[in-house]
C-alpha cells in the first residue's frame, strides 16, 4: 500500500520547495533558497502557518519585504545573478497583495528570469463570496483578479483542489528550469484551499534533480551558419543575456580573438566580456556608442549570441544598413532565434559558438581580413577616448552652477568602486548612460534590467544580488524619480544587514523623459518635480525640495550627502568598509548635461497633427527618420 502523510496544502507546498534542485555541467544546487511574502487573512493561516512550522525544519527561511512588487524585483535579481539557477518563492495575500506582484511577474518574464509567484486568491467553495477583497466578475463566476497574471506568466494554474498539486508543482518546476521556457511562474492559490489537508504520497515529496539543459546546434544549421560566416567581410557579433546565463564567455572571448570577429553589447549581455578586451567594441543601438553603431551600420553579418534583438538593440530597425546584410540568430528559444529573418540556430549559446569555432577551424577559414581588423581597432580606440572624456565631465557635462552631471558621476563612481563591483540600475535615462560610460571587467559586474524599463526595481535588485552574493560590493544608481516610487526596501536591508550601496541622483524629476518630449516637439508638461502654480493651474512652480539623506536616514539607513567627487568617493569608501547596513549617498544632478545619441534613432511616435510649430517640426524630423526603417528584415 502506497505509504502517505498528511499535511495541508500549505504545508506540502513547503516540502516540496525544499526538495527541489537542478544541475547542470555536474553542478547541483537548491533551486528555490526561500520565500518573500507578506501575509494578509488570504495565506497567514495557509503558506503563513506552514512556514512557521516547517521552515526551520525545510531548510525554508523566510523574508518580509515592505512591498509586493518588490519581494518579485529581489527574487529576480537574485535569479539573474545565480543565472538562473537559483531563485526565491514570493507569496502573498489577496486583492491588491496579489495584484501588487503582477508588474514584477512582468518584469521577470520579459527579461526570462524564473520566479515562482504563490498569490492567495478567493474561496475556492465559494461559501462566503464575496469575501474581502475578492474581485467580482457579473457573468464568469471562475473569473478572479489573479487571472490577470496569465498574460505576464510563462505558466499559471489555479489550485482549486488539493490534489492538483500533484501534476500543477512538477510541470511549474520544468517551466522555471527550462531555459527556453523560463520567466514567472504563478500558482494561484485560494485562501480556503491552503488550509485544507490531504494524504500525500510520500514519494511526492522524495528529492528531485531538474536537469537545465544546454540544447545542442543542429548540424545542418552549424554547417549553413559556418557558410555565412566564412563568406562575410564585415561580421559583427551582439551578444546577449543568453551569454551571461550560459556561462558563455569563455567561448565567445574564444570566438571573436580567432577569428576577428567584433563584438557589440545590449544591456543583457554588458560585462561578459570586459571593457577593455580587444574585440569588445561597446554597446549598440539606441543607447549604443559609436564604434559598435558605425560597425552595425555597414555589418554584412550579424550574429546574434542570446538577444531578443528587441528594439534598443536594433534602433527600431535602421542599425543595420548593409544592402545584404544577413543575421545568424543563436537562442535557446526559437522565437528569438529568427528575428530579423535570421538563419536560426536554436541551441546553448555556449555549445553553438563552440560548434561554430570548431567548423569553421575545420575549413581552414583564418577569419576577417587585415583591413577589417585594423578598422575595428580604430573604431574603438576612438570610442574608448570618447567615454574617457565624457566620464571626465570633458564635454560640457557640468552646469555653469558647478552642479555635477550624471555622465561624470557615473565614472566618479565607477572609478572609485572598481570594475568587479556590481552596478545595478533599471530606468530612464541612467540605463543608457550606463550602458556607454560603465566599466565592468567580470560578467557579474553589470546588472541592468531594460527589457521591461521598470522603476523601482532598482532598490530591491541590489537586496536581490546582494543575497547571491554576499561579499560583492554592490551599488545601485537610481534617480530621484524611481527612488520616491519604490524606496521602502531599504527597511528591508537594514533589517537585513545587507550592506547595498545606493546613489541617489537628484535631478527634480523624470528629467530622461523631459529630454523625450523635448525631442519630440512637446513643451515642458509633466516631468519634473514643481510645485503647482495656481494661476496657471499646471505644474510649473518651483522644484519641491525632498531630503533624501534625511528621509534614507529615517528608514535606518547610513545617509549621505555629497556634492563634489571628492564627497562622493569619501562617502563610497565609507560605505565600501561597512558591512552590517546600507548607505545611501544623495548627489545634487544637473537636470541637463545627459549623453547625447551616438549617430543612431529610436522610434517614439511624434503627434502628426498639430497647431504647435516645434511639434510639426519634429514630426517632419520623425518621418525623415522613418525612411531608414528596414522593413525587409520584418
Amino acid at each position: 500500500m502506497e505509504s502517505t502523510i498528511r499535511l495541508t496544502v500549505g504545508q506540502a507546498i513547503v516540502r516540496f520547495l525544499a526538495q527541489q534542485d537542478v544541475e547542470r555541467d555536474g553542478e547541483r544546487h537548491r533551486f528555490i533558497a526561500g520565500v518573500w511574502g507578506i501575509f494578509g487573512h488570504g495565506n497567514v493561516a495557509g503558506l503563513g502557518q506552514a512556514l512557521e512550522e516547517l521552515g526551520d525544519e525545510c531548510g525554508m527561511p523566510y523574508y518580509r519585504p515592505q512591498n509586493e512588487q518588490a519581494q518579485v524585483h529581489i527574487a529576480s535579481a537574485f535569479a539573474k545573478h545565480h543565472r538562473r539557477m537559483r531563485t526565491f518563492a514570493c507569496t502573498s495575500s489577496i486583492g491588491p497583495g496579489a495584484t501588487n506582484m503582477i508588474t514584477g511577474a512582468a518584469t521577470a518574464t520579459v527579461n526570462r528570469l524564473p520566479v515562482l509567484l504563490l498569490p492567495s486568491d478567493y474561496f475556492a467553495n465559494r461559501l462566503v463570496d464575496p469575501v474581502l477583497q475578492q474581485v467580482e466578475h457579473p457573468v464568469e463566476r471562475d473569473v478572479s483578479a489573479n487571472d490577470a497574471f496569465r498574460p505576464v506568466s510563462r505558466f499559471f494554474d489555479r489550485i482549486s483542489r488539493p490534489e492538483q498539486l500533484l501534476s500543477s508543482l512538477p510541470e511549474a518546476f520544468r517551466v522555471l528550469t527550462d531555459p527556453a521556457e523560463t520567466g514567472a511562474v504563478t500558482l494561484a492559490l485560494p485562501e480556503d484551499v491552503q488550509s485544507e489537508a490531504y494524504d500525500w504520497p510520500e514519494a511526492f515529496f522524495a528529492p528531485r534533480v531538474w536537469n537545465v539543459r544546454r540544447p545542442l546546434p543542429d548540424r545542418d544549421a552549424v554547417a549553413r551558419a559556418v557558410g555565412l560566416v566564412s563568406a562575410a567581410r564585415a561580421p559583427l557579433i551582439v551578444a546577449g543575456g543568453g551569454v551571461r546565463y550560459s556561462e558563455a564567455w569563455g567561448a565567445l572571448d574564444g570566438f571573436a580573438r580567432r577569428f576577428g570577429i567584433p563584438v557589440a553589447e545590449t544591456q543583457a549581455g554588458k560585462g561578459v566580456l570586459p571593457w577593455n578586451h580587444a574585440w569588445n567594441v561597446g554597446p549598440i543601438g539606441a543607447a549604443g556608442g559609436l564604434a559598435a553603431n558605425r560597425l552595425a551600420r555597414d555589418a554584412d553579418l550579424v550574429i546574434g549570441v542570446g538577444t531578443r534583438m528587441g528594439d534598443f538593440v536594433t534602433a527600431s530597425k535602421t542599425a543595420f544598413q548593409h544592402p545584404g546584410v544577413q543575421f545568424l540568430g543563436i537562442n535557446v528559444t526559437a522565437m528569438d532565434a529568427t528575428k530579423l529573418r535570421a538563419l536560426p540556430m536554436v541551441a546553448d549559446a555556449r555549445e553553438a559558438l563552440v560548434a561554430i569555432a570548431d567548423a569553421l577551424a575545420s575549413t581552414g577559414w583564418a577569419g576577417t581580413d587585415r583591413a577589417y581588423r585594423d578598422r575595428v581597432a580604430a573604431e574603438k580606440r576612438e570610442w574608448d577616448a570618447t567615454v574617457d572624456r565624457h566620464r571626465a565631465g570633458d564635454e560640457g557635462t557640468r552646469n555653469t552652477d558647478g552642479v555635477l552631471a550624471q555622465p561624470e558621476i557615473i565614472g566618479i563612481v565607477n572609478d572609485a568602486v572598481g570594475g568587479h563591483a556590481t552596478v545595478v540600475c533599471a530606468a530612464g535615462s541612467l540605463p543608457g548612460d550606463l550602458l556607454k560610460l560603465w566599466r565592468p571587467e567580470d560578467p557579474q559586474a553589470y546588472h541592468l534590467e531594460y527589457g521591461y524599463s521598470c522603476m523601482g526595481y532598482e532598490i530591491a535588485a541590489g537586496l536581490g544580488v546582494q543575497l547571491a552574493d554576499a561579499d560583492r560590493h554592490v551599488v545601485v544608481i537610481v534617480g530621484d524619480g524611481s527612488y520616491l516610487m519604490l524606496n521602502s526596501e531599504i527597511v528591508t536591508a537594514v533589517a537585513e544587514g545587507l550592506p547595498v550601496t545606493i546613489v541617489v541622483l537628484d535631478n527634480h524629476g523624470f528629467q530622461c523623459i523631459l529630454d523625450l518630449a523635448r525631442s519630440s516637439g512637446v513643451r515642458d508638461f509633466g516631468n519634473e518635480l514643481r510645485f503647482r502654480d495656481r494661476g496657471r493651474d499646471r505644474l510649473e512652480g518651483p522644484y519641491v525640495p525632498v531630503d533624501f539623506r534625511a528621509h534614507a536616514a529615517a528608514m535606518g539607513a547610513v545617509a549621505f550627502d555629497a556634492r563634489t567627487p571628492g564627497e562622493i568617493r569619501e562617502a563610497l569608501a565609507d560605505a565600501r568598509a561597512r558591512r552590517d547596513r546600507p548607505t545611501v549617498i544623495v548627489v545634487p544632478t544637473s537636470p541637463e548635461g545627459r549623453l547625447p545619441g551616438m549617430e543612431t534613432w529610436w522610434d517614439v511616435p511624434v503627434a502628426a497633427a498639430s497647431t504647435q510649430d516645434n511639434v510639426r517640426e519634429a514630426r517632419g524630423r520623425y518621418e525623415r527618420n522613418l525612411a531608414s526603417q528596414r522593413r525587409d528584415l520584418l
